[in-house]
């Protein structure tokens, strides 16, 4: 069947296409073009408008006629009636033969700017201004957080298992409510928890499921669009990039890696430092000293009567001592509780109290650091004093009053 090409023979061109004699005011003329063109058009427009309108009107009628003509039991009205449809009816078909002309004429006009084409569907879409979130605080944000790793911390630790993209593509795109930025954060914190663990290897495969997820947060951020509409994109890209991509990606994995390992020794180095802190609070003696640091301070002979337990060596060790130093080294060791002053006098009370007669020798030892008694001459041949302590035979005399008594421990 040959194409008919003849409608597009007599098309009426743009108001504004003709070349114009140099003379002509051409701006007027394509004006006066343009607006003889439209009141043409409006006059056709009325024309069929009309024809219309009368068309419905003798169609009304006519059907008037006939449903009073049926309903008539008057001959001579039915007569009147008849008379009335048969005009009516030649009225239509005059009306009927008026509007085919007019069709036909409107086919045969030449096509113009506004005619050669129309609307094959018109849609009107009104947008809704979206109503404002509420701006939530940190604390609100961080409860939000809280809930939503709460609840889904088995689903986003079974994510950072997957080590195949088709995998962690079809998981994704089944639990939609995951790619979000907790989850990234999630991901995150367990990195940095699995390396304080000495988990090394287990840390670097839920690192790369971190930077995937990042990589898709990013990407939506870009392109302005949820995340959830990056997830296929993402993972059909990165199946078939280059090798300048793939090795960006990997780049930025290693960095995490890095990162992840200097903030794990960050929190490690600061709970050790924390334990440490808490154990020496604990160890602090009635004085604020530490005991330990007390100890590493001592002379060597001092620390070997606390390491042998060795009470007469105790003694000797601080009367061959300077008196000062001697005293220094005792008021050190009280503060620091590795001398408990008094130890004997609160043993006595408890053994009185349940009505011990006779005292047990204990582990401690009574020095009284006092001038020599005038008595005793133990100046030495430089004139210098020096204090002198009597020997211990391993009891305890309750009337000694200016008594320091060590535990050692």
């Amino acid at each position: 069947m040959p194409i008919d090409y003849s409608k597009w023979k007599d098309i009426e061109i743009s108001d504004d296409e003709d070349d114009t004699h140099p003379n002509i005011d051409t701006p007027s003329l394509f004006r006066w073009r343009h607006q003889a063109r439209v009141e043409r058009m409006g006059e056709f427009e009325k024309k069929k408008s009309e024809l219309k309108d009368s068309l419905e009107v003798s169609q009304r009628e006519l059907a008037e006629r006939k449903k009073k003509l049926r309903e008539a039991d008057d001959e001579k009205e039915k007569q009147k009636l008849q008379a009335d449809i048969t005009k009516l009816e030649k009225d239509l078909k005059d009306w009927e033969m008026k509007e085919a002309a007019l069709e036909k004429e409107e086919a045969l006009a030449p096509w113009n700017i506004d005619t050669i084409c129309r609307d094959g569907f018109s849609k009107t879409t009104v947008n809704k201004i979206p109503e404002k979130q509420k701006e939530l605080t940190e604390d609100e944000k961080m409860e939000q957080t809280r809930v939503f790793m709460d609840k889904y911390k088995d689903e986003i630790e079974k994510f950072g298992f997957y080590n195949k993209w088709g995998d962690s593509k079809d998981y994704l795109l089944a639990r939609q409510h995951l790619v979000c930025e907790d989850t990234a954060s999630y991901l995150t914190i367990w990195c940095v928890n699995l390396q304080m663990e000495e988990k090394t290897e287990l840390m670097k495969q839920v690192a790369h499921q971190t930077i995937v997820m990042q990589y898709i947060l990013e990407l939506a951020k870009t392109m302005k669009v949820p995340p959830i509409a990056c997830v296929g994109s993402f993972f059909d890209k990165i199946q078939v990039c280059d090798d300048k991509y793939m090795q960006g990606f990997n780049n930025e994995l290693e960095a995490f890696i890095g990162r992840i390992i200097r903030r794990a020794k960050e929190k490690t180095d600061k709970l050790v430092a924390e334990y440490e802190a808490e154990e020496r609070q604990k160890r602090l003696g009635p004085g604020g000293l530490d005991p330990q640091e007390v100890y590493e301070e001592l002379p060597v002979e001092l620390q070997q009567c606390f390491d042998s337990k060795d009470i007469q060596m105790l003694q000797d060790v601080l009367v061959s001592m300077e008196p000062k130093e001697a005293e220094m080294w005792l008021k050190k060791c009280i503060d620091s509780g590795l001398w408990v002053p008094g130890a004997n006098d609160a043993a006595a009370g408890e053994a009185s109290a349940e009505g011990a007669t006779e005292q047990e020798p204990t582990d401690s030892c009574n020095i009284e650091l006092s001038p020599p008694s005038q008595e005793q001459d133990n100046s030495t041949p430089e004139g210098d004093s020096k204090y002198t302590a009597p020997v211990n035979n391993g009891t305890v005399k309750e009337e000694a009053t200016d008594n320091s008594n060590c535990v050692i421990s």
